[in-house]
């Protein structure tokens, strides 16, 4: 009799194993808690160099990761984004100013930029303006009466720089509103910064400028023992049209060692990296500065520049650390103290969509974060409470980060590498930012503080999961 139950009895030993190794399997995900798309690109580089039939496995694994937890891919039209409230604005900003200085040539540009006094708006006619050398805004103005650099309508200015950076300010109070700032160096290495904010210049704002095709839109740094503090970056737009082709650093907006800046309602997307390490982010602050928000900013690392490589992250308190000389300490203990980030829309990068780099008593508040790899605390110096957050992905804590993660909405990592995305499925399409609810809305227990969402409107104690109520208020209305 035992003799025909034998193979019956093999079947259900290898089953066993089989499920065995499974549920090993399924620990080991749940315990190492790292998403597909950046397990992929380890492997390759771990089969780099190894047999042909090596490196391809490897690849296929890959490509095979990346596809269960990227899915296909596309991305929202020019024109939807352009019908939104976040970024650029078709009408102009408005700052009130005692004089108006009009200028129509490069010439009277910088002779008003030499005589600038507080209280004027340098106002540029309308037309393409070439600029070869850094133009220098090196006068204070006031709190009461700011220096203001803008075009009167929005887009009928056009800055074309071919330089290492366009605007330098290193002086307080100046505001820059209304410009279209396009880098147009033959060699993209060349066109670093389009606004270089540094050592005197506090208290700088940007408001409602369209800057494209540079590695760093904002550079912002220390210098001389001075920092360029509270400064405000908001609703602009930041792209570009090209993957970056340099080894130096790609972030839109790169602060560095400076405090108390608020960077708000931007729409920052398309930061490719193709040389060097090839890693990018949308924007960070690092360097030993504290206080600094970012908050209801749309960060797309993918918009037309779909299926690139490299390592994209959305945003990042600490970005990947800073040489001590740049310190606002000179040591840099930890990168960034008591910094927000909050109310923020980050999608279709291939990292993390938040990574906290020796970010101490921070605040990762009601993001949404569709398409990336999640939310990374990492090293023991960085701390955060991470609340109310909806994310297609993983919160995480490595190498000791202290992670306090309290009512957010996440994805198993398993399901990820099974394909399976309940947050993406909460909308009607959201890698084209169709963010309609196709249910109800998943709502938190409570909100402790009620806060203004990503478009806007105030949340109520029964505040959804994420960045926003409805994203409908967040189209420009007609």
């Amino acid at each position: 009799m035992n003799r025909y139950f034998r193979p019956t009895r093999i079947a259900l030993a290898l089953l066993l194993i089989m499920l065995l190794a499974l549920g090993a399997g399924v620990l080991l995900l749940e315990r190492l808690n790292i998403p597909p798309r950046q397990l992929a690109p380890y492997l390759e580089h771990r089969a780099a160099g190894h047999q042909p039939a090596i490196t391809a496995l490897a690849a296929l694994l890959a490509a095979q990761l990346q596809h269960a937890d990227r899915g296909p891919r596309s991305s929202p039209s020019a024109a939807t984004l352009d019908g939104l409230i976040i970024g650029a604005q078709a009408t102009p900003a408005s700052t009130p100013s005692a004089s108006v200085v009009e200028v129509a040539s490069m010439a009277e540009l910088n002779q008003a930029l030499a005589q600038a006094a507080p209280g004027q708006a340098i106002t540029l006619r309308p037309g393409r303006y070439r600029i070869d050398r850094p133009l220098s805004l090196h006068q204070s103005g006031s709190a009461e009466q700011p220096i203001v650099l803008r075009a009167a309508q929005p887009g009928t200015v056009v800055l074309e720089i071919n330089t290492g950076e366009g605007l330098r300010i290193d002086a307080p109070w100046w505001r820059v509103e209304n410009l279209v700032i396009q880098g147009v160096c033959p060699t993209q290495h060349f066109c670093e910064h389009a606004l270089h904010i540094v050592g005197r210049a506090a208290h700088f704002t940007a408001r409602n400028n369209r800057i494209v095709d540079f590695n760093a839109h904002f550079k912002i740094n220390g210098d001389a023992g001075q920092f360029p503090d509270d400064g405000v970056i908001e609703n602009n737009t930041l792209t570009n049209t090209a993957p970056r082709q340099t080894l130096g650093p790609v972030t839109p907006i790169d602060l560095v060692a400076a405090s108390g800046w608020r960077i708000a309602r931007n729409q920052i997307s398309d930061f490719i990296k193709a040389g060097g390490d090839r890693i990018s982010y949308g924007a960070f602050v690092k360097g030993g500065g504290s206080r600094n928000r970012m908050e209801q900013n749309l960060v797309l690392c993918e918009q037309k520049l779909l299926g690139q490589r490299g390592q994209q992250v959305g945003l990042s308190l600490g970005g990947g650390g800073t040489g001590p000389a740049y310190c606002r300490d000179r040591r840099c203990i930890t990168e960034q103290d008591g910094g927000v980030i909050a109310g923020n829309l980050i999608a279709a990068c291939s990292d993390d969509g938040i990574y906290l780099n020796r970010a101490a008593a921070s605040q990762i508040l009601h993001n949404t974060l569709i398409d990336t790899g999640g939310v990374t605390v990492r090293f023991p110096e960085s701390s955060a409470d991470v609340e109310g957050n909806l994310v297609d992905g993983v919160v995480r804590s490595r190498d000791e980060g202290l992670l306090r993660s309290t009512d957010n909405s996440t994805t198993a990592v398993t399901r990820l590498y099974l394909g399976s995305h309940p947050v993406r499925d909460l909308f009607q399409e959201s890698a084209t930012l169709a963010l309609g609810w196709k249910t109800r809305a998943p709502l938190r227990q409570a909100l402790a503080a009620p806060a203004p969402d990503l478009c806007g409107a105030p949340r109520s104690t029964q505040a959804s999961y994420g960045a926003f109520e409805d994203f409908a208020a967040c189209r420009r209305q007609p």
